[in-house]
């Protein structure tokens, strides 16, 4: 449990100092994201994003397994 909370919080240390290189990113623009904006408020659904993290954690945790 120890050894998860550990690498966990380099993880977030390491996404942290990444994090003006991981915004250019196009992740939340692909084709098939919901965006929606009207006057003020806007809703943003990233649904084709949400599935490519999907399955690449599920690669990788079942690389690593």
């Amino acid at each position: 449990m120890q050894q998860i909370l550990i690498i966990s919080g380099l993880i977030l240390i390491l996404v942290g100092f990444l994090y003006p290189y991981l915004k250019k990113l196009p992740l939340g623009q692909l084709p098939g994201d919901i965006f929606i904006q009207s006057g003020n408020s806007s809703f943003a659904f990233p649904v084709v994003t949400c599935l490519v993290i999907s399955i690449v954690l599920s690669l990788v945790f079942n690389f690593f397994k």
